[in-house]
């Protein structure tokens, strides 16, 4: 089975945290479904170097991670792909991006209004973690 390490952003403004919407995926068990934006991990990169390059190429914003941003990592195995996903906290000081891949993206509160999303299974732990730390 395909094994994916990748990083994922948990980004925060004004007290909400961008939800971001996937399209048709060749995954079924991921497609139309919520996550945080980010991506895979390239051979020699460091998490936060990933994911600020993910957030530039996805979303067009320009943000520096750093490794005391790190929240939790997340091992999940979907039926196509196994995945270990490390998040990362990311305050901005503009809701402003441009959505390039993904086909929605709602700025939700930490609580019942996040968990009534439609989340990827891998996301679900964070989800759960941020409504609980809140």
């Amino acid at each position: 089975m395909k094994e994916l390490e990748v990083v994922a952003a948990i980004i925060e403004y004004d007290n909400k945290i961008l939800c971001l919407q996937r399209g048709q995926s060749k995954f079924p068990s991921t497609a139309y479904k919520y996550e945080f934006p980010g991506g895979k991990v390239e051979s020699g990169e460091k998490l936060e170097e990933a994911l600020s390059r993910e957030l530039n190429e996805e979303l067009e914003m320009n943000v520096v991670v750093k490794s005391s941003d790190y929240f939790m990592t997340v091992h999940h195995e979907y039926p196509e792909f196994t995945i270990t996903m490390h998040s990362f906290i990311v305050k901005v000081d503009s809701p402003d991006f441009v959505r390039k891949e993904h086909i929605n993206q709602v700025w939700a509160s930490p609580n019942e209004e996040m968990r009534n999303l439609d989340w990827a299974a891998a996301d679900k732990p964070i989800v759960e973690r941020l409504i609980k730390d809140k």
